[in-house]
């Protein structure tokens, strides 16, 4: 832990401008290796980190993959293949393995370096002799905890933007935000940083420079000669909005779940430490680290051979579908949670499909008088059947399904839960041909669907130019007819997926989007609906993510709806705030449940483990 100091932190005091670096670290060296010119100093971090993601810290591995943090030394081709390293600072790598040796064994193809604690050090490498810096990067937490870099991680932001306190340097209650402790002989500890943030590509997102340090008591274990330098606490945000806001601007930097954060010198390519980030590293679950959902998105045009419900053209329409998705992964990567890299995504336009369900019973779910008849035409064929007094609509869909197989079709029953003014639930007869493509059914060429006194029928069609109706409080649990007309149409029978659709529109007004969750225990689950509003409404509403949130969360509720109005929340039920402090930020008992109700061992798993890989080298 970090000890605690007698008064504020203060910049280094350095005869220093604001982005120079320091041209010769080092003069007045308290160590017996004296300093260099910076032609002949080789500057290294200490490489605490994981970069093969074994478990292990770099610097303690027995082999060791080629990496930047290492400073590779050539090995030339005349006689001289001796190499001393001088201190304890740095030790001396061939092919990979750790050399206590002087000469280079012939056949050797790669010798470097590898700093394995602060200080100073020299190597007399070839002929050349050269200073080593080791300079060492402690990230620390809130609470003044240290963070191991190799079995812990940064995550992203989930508080709003608030001031520092009046000591930057002080305890906070942010469980995100880290300072970085620089550790170094005085003369060669910076006074300024960078700071990056990686996509797990390893492609640079945001650079965040210079970051000033302030002088600080060092953590336990470090003595003297070594002095530290801290940042102000590090947010590490999902978006630019976050990372612009003029509260936190100086101390944000844009990264990726699954990337890193990382420390360097102005001047130095080579990083001196950093952290994968994943999600909360403290839970009710304990440390969350990443997880991944599969979407599968449908475009639904408003008619068939129509324009996409967005984006102008087809191009256009899967790019912007493409976006929405990388923003809600950027919003639950809060959680540890993603649905893949967006161009992995399924994305599909589609005409809305014809109509090809009969739904028996409607909304009302009445069995029947008896003495009435069923009649449907399925392309063009007229389907007759006789309803028996007290069939239910479950019982009226099996009858009329095995009527059209026998008919040479394809028919599947689906049943529905029961509405709140319903006195059964509704079932759903759905038509195929043998080919697999959707079959056309029709009302018959005169007279009812049903004529049955008590026993309804009608045919699903799902027609976007006016709207799509949508289910309000009463039938919530099934979805109207031209919903499951729809959704339906598009059921791969894999529950562990989650569908979305865009559509043009819904009915009425008001509605941006609506989401089907298993805990309902109704036929459609795990689907949701958003519109062009709500890709119009974008970061003022993130609809897309919101909806997500009902899914992976198994529950139809809001916070506010019982609670306090809290519009920064992403669950929020009607805030709309584009800034920094609208809809966007998840708490970490919302992680949790997400977790638990759609994680690995939930009875429908949505989410799976999504171990981290190398920087750029994603599984």
């Amino acid at each position: 832990m970090i000890v605690s100091g007698g008064g504020r932190g203060r910049p280094l005091g350095r005869a220093l401008a604001l982005g120079v670096v320091l041209a010769a670290a080092g003069q007045g060296s308290t160590q017996d290796i004296p300093a260099a010119e910076a032609d002949d100093r080789i500057v290294l971090g200490v490489d605490r980190d994981d970069d093969d993601v074994d478990g292990r810290p770099d610097a303690e591995q027995d082999v060791v993959a080629p990496s930047t943090d290492l400073f590779d030394l050539v090995i030339p081709k005349g006689k001289d293949r001796t190499i001393e390293v001088r201190g304890d600072v740095a030790r001396l790598l061939v092919d990979g393995r750790p050399f206590a040796g002087t000469v280079v064994p012939a056949g050797a193809k790669r010798a470097a370096l590898q700093a394995v604690r602060p200080g100073r050090g020299e190597v007399k490498a070839f002929g050349r002799t050269r200073t080593i810096t080791a300079i060492d990067v402690r990230p620390v937490d809130g609470q003044g905890r240290l963070v191991d870099p190799a079995r812990s991680h940064a995550s992203l932001e989930r508080t709003p933007p608030e001031r520092l306190p009046v000591d930057p340097y002080a305890n906070s209650s942010n469980p995100d935000a880290l300072r970085f402790v620089v550790v170094a002989l005085p003369d060669d500890l910076p006074p300024v940083v960078r700071v990056t943030g990686r996509a797990p590509s390893g492609a640079l997102v945001d650079r965040l420079e210079p970051v000033i340090l302030g002088s600080v008591p060092c953590p336990d274990g470090v003595s003297a000669p070594l002095a530290c330098g801290s940042t102000a606490p590090i947010r590490v945000v999902p978006d630019e909005i976050d990372r612009n806001h003029p509260t936190v601007r100086d101390r944000s930097v844009r990264a990726e779940l699954g990337g890193a954060v990382e420390i360097a010198l102005l001047s130095e390519a080579r990083k001196l430490g950093g952290l994968r980030v994943a999600g909360p590293r403290a839970s009710p679950l304990g440390p969350l680290v990443r997880y991944r959902g599969a979407l599968r998105v449908f475009l639904v045009r408003p008619r068939p051979g129509g324009p996409p419900p967005v984006g102008g053209d087809d191009a256009g329409a899967i790019a912007r579908a493409r976006a929405d998705v990388a923003q809600a992964s950027a919003l639950w990567g809060a959680c540890g949670v993603s649905f893949g890299p967006p161009a992995e995504t399924t994305i599909t336009i589609v005409d809305p499909p014809r109509p090809h369900l009969v739904a028996l019973g409607c909304d009302h779910g009445l069995p029947a008088a008896g003495g009435g008849k069923l009649r449907v035409r399925v392309d063009g064929r007229e389907i007759v059947v006789t309803i028996e007094k007290g069939t239910t609509p479950a019982g009226a869909a099996r009858v009329l399904s095995a009527a059209i197989t026998s008919a040479g079709f394809s028919a599947r029953v689906s049943d529905n839960a029961s509405i709140a003014a319903g006195a059964r639930g509704s079932s759903d007869v759905l038509v195929r041909r043998k080919s697999g493509e959707l079959a056309l059914v029709e009302p018959p060429a005169s007279g009812p669907l049903s004529s049955d006194a008590l026993l309804t029928a009608c045919i699903g069609r799902v027609e976007l130019e006016d709207g799509l109706s949508h289910f309000n409080d009463i039938d919530a649990i099934a979805g109207t007819v031209e919903e499951r007309a729809l959704i339906k149409a598009f059921d791969d029978g894999d529950p562990s997926t989650i569908e979305v659709f865009v559509i043009p529109s819904f009915a009425g007004s008001g509605r941006i989007g609506e989401s089907f969750i298993g805990a309902d225990g109704g036929a459609v689950r795990n689907v949701l609906i958003t519109d062009r509003a709500a890709l119009r409404a974008d970061r003022a509403s993130f609809a897309l993510a919101h909806e997500l949130g009902h899914v992976l969360l198994d529950d139809p509720g809001h916070p506010d709806d019982f609670g306090r109005d809290t519009p920064t929340r992403l669950m929020d039920a009607d805030a709309a705030n584009g800034t920094a402090f609208g809809p966007r930020r998840l708490l970490v008992d919302e992680c949790a449940r997400a977790l638990r109700q759609s994680g690995p061992a939930a009875a429908v798993p949505l989410l799976r483990p999504w171990p981290l890989a190398p920087l750029g080298k994603e599984r």
